[in-house]
């Protein structure tokens, strides 16, 4: 019989990632869509006013997690979870905690921009007005602060009243990153965002990461090890839908402490 060898998962230590207060804890994460088993005892913590990136080759378990962070995977037929997820203390997956409440304090920007079909100001003003403001001078403030927040503003400062539409893709995704800064949320999620933008948009939107996370804690699902590079702070490897190690960005990629996580940045698979 051949010997079988278990590689535990590389888990950093909370102390050795600094003095940071923790946003996310995740705790013996399971979930399954089915019978398929897609994400595997996760143990991850996430810290404020960090960029945290995600990589890992296709399929194993990024936008799922990621999607767990602000329940949206619940969208998602068959899908069941163990274990827990700490928000700030408290557990996400409680019976009393209203998704629409976790969702207020966690946004979202998808790999594709989806503006609503609105106007560029409608689409900054749609959040404050279903959290209930109406004042005008209250809205006009929150749509400009939120278009400079997200570096747009002095693009289309003279057309907010155009459609989204026709804005280039990449002034698009800013514009869904204005969105989510709209409702002044905590954490913003970040799947994929510059998949589909061109490099010049690409390099915009990751300029636009670094100043954010000053005020924002960031999570990145990214596909580019280059951009994971560039711009996280911590970084976690998942593969078949386990965390393979989690460390400071430039200590996983200049020494890997497991062989697969090795073995992937330097491009033997994936």
């Amino acid at each position: 019989m051949g010997l079988t060898i278990v590689k535990e998962q590389t888990a950093v230590k909370p102390e050795a990632m600094g003095k940071k207060n923790v946003v996310y804890r995740t705790n013996e994460l399971n979930l399954w869509y089915g019978e398929h088993h897609a994400l595997k005892n996760i143990h991850l913590d996430i810290y404020e006013n960090e960029v945290t990136a995600i990589i890992g080759p296709s399929g194993c378990g990024k936008s799922t997690y990621i999607k767990t962070l602000n329940r949206m995977i619940e969208l998602v037929p068959n899908v069941r979870t163990s274990g827990e997820i700490m928000y700030r203390g408290r557990n996400i997956f409680d019976k009393s905690y209203r998704v629409e409440e976790l969702r207020t304090q966690v946004g979202m920007v998808f790999q594709k921009p989806n503006p609503f079909p609105k106007s560029i100001y409608d689409n900054v003003a749609y959040g404050p007005r279903i959290h209930g403001i109406r004042d005008k001078k209250t809205l006009d403030e929150i749509v400009e602060k939120s278009l400079r927040g997200a570096a747009l503003w002095d693009e289309v400062k003279d057309r907010l009243h155009d459609h989204a539409n026709g804005l280039s893709g990449g002034q698009q995704q800013r514009l869904c990153i204005a969105r989510c800064l709209a409702i002044e949320p905590d954490v913003i999620l970040m799947d994929e965002p510059t998949s589909a933008l061109d490099p010049i948009s690409t390099l915009k939107v990751e300029e636009l990461i670094e100043e954010l996370k000053e005020r924002y804690s960031i999570i990145i699902v990214t596909h580019n090890m280059q951009q994971a590079a560039r711009i996280s702070d911590k970084t976690a490897f998942f593969l078949n839908g386990e965390v393979v190690e989690y460390a400071d960005t430039n200590q996983l990629f200049s020494t890997p402490a497991d062989k697969r996580t090795e073995d992937y940045i330097t491009g033997r698979f994936g």
